[in-house]
């Protein structure tokens, strides 16, 4: 594992800021995995998320999808229980769900509660905080149209919030997604965060960016040129790059290493 992620740096580089296109690219040409990774994306923020309103967060929808399977569990009952089933939720219940999820079953990506149920997922907080599962209405989690978000977090709607470091990590989509498609869902996701910078942030908003595939190196790019056509075709794989180092943390590490109150400006 080490070898080819050590072989995989050196066939870029690693310095250099890529465009949206150019980065897409480089992330295509070091495929050859034995399974589709996932690809996503890293946005060092300038805010502080130790303040409630610098926090950001929020959900969008990818408009070519995640290419994930999304595992939804729907705390409703009566016909908003029904509705969620039919759309195909794989876990629904209001009590009984509780007292499994209490007793340890996470085996979901999404949690999606109608409002009456809240007084009863409320006291789920120890088991689904930790691991992000909480509903909040600011993530359309919390909904009487529980059926609908089943179908837009099936359908692709993805969840996007700052950790402790102000580093934002969002999936946007697969490796075998053809270039147009994750450049859409790249562009979408950076024009969002763009879109909901706090009132409150000062100095210098976004203060890297970078994006990798699961198990591949980090590919720095230009946030003036994230949405860009310029550059060779994505699909075409980069130049190797000369002399580059032979080792870097993947994306989400590299991004996380300096506290963002700590960076200089």
């Amino acid at each position: 594992m080490a070898k080819k992620y050590d072989d995989a740096v050196k066939r870029y580089d690693r310095e250099a800021l890529h465009s949206g296109p150019e980065a897409i690219g480089v992330i295509k040409s070091l495929g050859g995995k034995n399974f589709d990774e996932g690809v996503d994306l890293v946005v060092r923020l300038g805010v502080d998320p130790r303040k409630a309103e610098e926090m950001v967060r929020g959900t969008i929808s990818l408009p070519a999808g995640s290419g994930k399977e999304v595992r939804v569990a729907v705390f409703a009952q009566g016909e908003a229980a029904a509705a969620a089933r039919e759309a195909g939720a794989e876990f629904v219940g209001a009590d009984d769900l509780a007292a499994e999820v209490e007793g340890g079953m996470l085996d979901f990506d999404v949690a999606i509660a109608a409002p009456d149920m809240m007084p009863t997922v409320g006291k789920l907080g120890r088991a689904l905080g930790p691991r992000g599962l909480m509903p909040n209405p600011k993530t359309g989690t919390v909904t009487p149209d529980v059926a609908k978000a089943v179908a837009e977090f099936k359908g692709g709607k993805v969840e996007y919030r700052t950790d402790k470091f102000g580093n934002v990590h969002v999936p946007v989509g697969k490796v075998s997604f053809s270039a147009d498609d994750l450049h859409r869902n790249l562009s979408a996701v950076y024009e969002e965060l763009l879109r909901v910078k706090p009132n409150s942030a000062k100095g210098k908003y976004v203060r890297k960016v970078s994006v990798s595939s699961t198990m591949g190196p980090s590919v720095k790019l230009d946030p003036n040129r994230i949405s860009s056509e310029d550059g060779p075709a994505a699909d075409t794989p980069a130049a190797p790059a000369q002399g580059a180092p032979a080792s870097e943390a993947p994306a989400e590490e590299a991004a996380a290493e300096v506290p963002a109150e700590a960076e200089a400006e």
